[in-house]
């Protein structure tokens, strides 16, 4: 059963983390690339970056979208490697680069769209609120179902995926709390620190550690001697935090909750996209953002023949019955999918400048590897653990099993420290708005930074025999 069930976690997870291997083919052009590190555009676009995160991080009193002060920074951080190429004959592989983490942002907006607007139908055709009703009619109370969306996110994530995970079980905790917003930021945080723990020990749970079993870093099964120290990582900040979540049991909706005509259609058509793409990218060879897209079409050819259905029949509340989905994408958080677009190019921005390389050779020469690790990992929790994780495997550092199983647990869960260190938190804040943002995630990170020392720790113990 085991093994039937791990082919089944490698069959749909690859699907979703395949995409961003194709920056790993690209080691032979960044070796051809200018060190600007000490250069004037260099350091004017690391001053730019600098700048952006701190607006980010003031998101909240400024009243300013994240996804503004990025996008500025991303396209002036590009425009400044344009002039500082400008007459060197090495423009074409900027271009190269630049126009290969374009496809890279186009494969990840496709994927998130098609995913949150399916999100945002199931929530419209009363899905999460049932299921909703269903928890709280089950007398459970909010410490309770904190505990419950927490392992169901651990234990979903290497087989979802934590980005999907997240939007899945932050649409369901915002439903379960929908008087407590107390509730709903601790489980979010919950959430968003369990589904990054889920996917760390799991070769397929992770972009980055997918990224080391391909290079042949670790052996198939060595991933899961990660479990244990994943689930440290989990359950100490949860135990922390529920101590906070309030001891009250959430009220149950007044008269019956009943989904809406087509609801069971819509999960069966969610089921049927994500087996699409998972097609897509085993048996075709095919981007599976692709096959997300004709999950879409699935969604639109269903609202239409759904239309057809309720016009030829008479309910009397026809308005609510009917399903647009074209009003359905109207309501994607953009503020998100721009987001990632301005810090995808701001920090590969500072990777064709060489800030990342630089970083990593100071690292694991001057510190050697145990800080080296721990120290990258907390720098997930700022910039995006995948260039972060390419830019080791670039060094390619001498490292026995132990230290390459380290960084790919600290570069998994690291960036559950902040709220915006993960397309997880990301996701999540464009999701929970007012109730989940940096700063109410910032006022935990503490406790998440517990969890991760104590994994780091617990890995060292367990493992010891492959340091």
């Amino acid at each position: 059963m085991f093994t039937r069930l791990l082919g089944a976690l490698a069959a749909l997870l690859i699907t979703f983390v395949t995409p961003a291997l194709a920056s790993t083919e690209s080691e032979a052009a960044q070796a051809q690339l200018l060190d600007l590190t000490t250069n004037p555009y260099g350091i004017a676009a690391l001053v730019l970056f600098i700048l952006a995160y701190v607006l980010v991080i003031f998101e909240e009193q400024l009243h300013m979208r994240k996804s503004k002060p990025v996008l500025l920074a991303g396209g002036l951080i590009w425009m400044l490697i344009g002039l500082a190429y400008l007459g060197s004959g090495k423009q074409d592989l900027v271009k190269a680069i630049a126009g290969h983490t374009m496809m890279e942002y186009g494969e990840l907006f496709l994927f998130l769209f098609v995913a949150i607007t399916y999100v945002n139908t199931l929530e419209e055709r009363g899905v999460f609120m049932a299921l909703r009703e269903k928890l709280v009619s089950l007398g459970l109370g909010y410490r309770k179902l904190f505990w419950i969306t927490g392992f169901i996110a651990f234990f979903l994530s290497p087989i979802l995926d934590n980005l999907t995970t997240s939007l899945v079980l932050g649409a369901v905790v915002m439903a379960v709390g929908m008087k407590s917003p107390k509730f709903i930021a601790l489980a979010c945080i919950n959430v968003v620190v369990a589904a990054n723990a889920g996917g760390a020990f799991s070769p397929f749970g992770d972009i980055t550690t997918l990224m080391v079993w391909q290079k042949g870093k670790l052996e198939f099964a060595e991933f899961f001697d990660l479990f244990i120290p994943s689930l440290v990582n989990f359950v100490i900040p949860a135990a922390i935090m529920t101590l906070a979540v309030p001891a009250i049991t959430p009220d149950p909706h007044e008269g019956k909750v009943r989904m809406k005509r087509g609801a069971w259609i819509v999960i069966g058509l969610f089921a049927a996209t994500i087996v699409t793409a998972v097609s897509f990218r085993n048996f075709l060879d095919l981007p599976p953002a692709l096959g997300m897209m004709t999950g879409l079409g699935y969604l639109g050819m269903f609202s239409y023949i759904f239309k057809m259905w309720i016009s030829r029949r008479k309910f009397e509340n026809r308005d609510d019955i009917l399903l647009d989905s074209f009003k359905v994408m109207e309501r994607v958080e953009w503020d998100t999918l721009l987001f990632f677009f301005g810090i995808i190019f701001a920090v590969g921005g500072l990777g064709v400048i060489g800030y990342l390389g630089l970083m990593s050779k100071a690292l694991y020469v001057g510190l050697g590897p145990t800080a080296a690790n721990t120290i990258i990992g907390l720098m997930s929790a700022i910039v995006d653990n995948i260039p972060l994780m390419f830019a080791v495997l670039t060094m390619d550092p001498a490292m026995s099993d132990g230290q390459w199983l380290l960084i790919t647990l600290t570069a998994g869960v690291g960036g559950s420290v902040l709220s915006i260190g993960s397309a997880a938190g990301v996701a999540l804040m464009g999701l929970g708005k007012e109730h989940y943002t940096f700063f109410k995630h910032l006022k935990w990170t503490w406790a998440v930074a517990l969890g991760y020392f104590a994994s780091i720790w617990v890995h060292m113990l367990i493992n010891a025999d492959l340091f």
